[in-house]
């Protein structure tokens, strides 16, 4: 697997990882090293920025939504920079839109969180003409619907009424949801 993946890599293995979640990004730096890239990090649009001025990489992949603003400036300097590189946008935010946005400025794919490494290397390996294979154990509908509510329910700051209000669903409904375990 890591010599094939190695050799569809191509001459310069340069990847470039922009995410502000430190864990998920130290995991994602160790698998994508793992699989033959050298690996840069960066965890704002400012240090990905400056990276991608200094040392355009030959794949990226990029979170949408940054602490300090959106991962697509750096997707479109990168764009500017080195044309010919690969690039995936990840969000746990999927839209319609922004994947448009996406790809419009440049990305050469979209991947909605939670992706693994291997989700990630064969997007970013796919040619052009082919689309990456779908995931071997992809999640349940019940599975995104409560990561997506979970998500929503952080981002209201924990709070249930907020909450039920963005997602147009009864208080009491929403807090039985959320005193659930997550489904497979």
């Amino acid at each position: 697997m890591a010599e094939a993946a190695q050799s569809a890599i191509g001459p310069d293995p340069s990847l470039l990882l922009v995410d502000d979640d430190e864990p998920f990004l130290r995991r994602l730096a160790k698998a994508m090293e793992k699989r033959g890239f050298a690996v840069e990090t960066a965890d704002s649009v400012a240090s990905g920025q400056a990276i991608v001025s200094a040392r355009p990489p030959a794949y990226a992949v990029v979170d949408l939504r940054l602490e300090d603003g959106n991962g697509l400036d750096v997707v479109e300097v990168l764009r500017e920079k080195r044309p010919d590189s690969r690039i995936v946008v990840l969000t746990g935010y999927g839209a319609i839109a922004t994947a448009v946005a996406a790809v419009k400025i440049g990305a050469t794919d979209y991947l909605s969180k939670p992706a693994d490494a291997t989700d990630i290397t064969n997007a970013l390996l796919a040619g052009d003409d082919a689309l990456p294979p779908p995931p071997d154990n992809p999640m349940s509908a019940d599975r995104v619907r409560w990561e997506h509510i979970q998500r929503v329910y952080e981002l209201c700051d924990r709070n249930v009424s907020e909450t039920a209000r963005r997602l147009n669903m009864h208080r009491r409904t929403l807090q039985r949801i959320l005193a659930k375990r997550s489904p497979k």
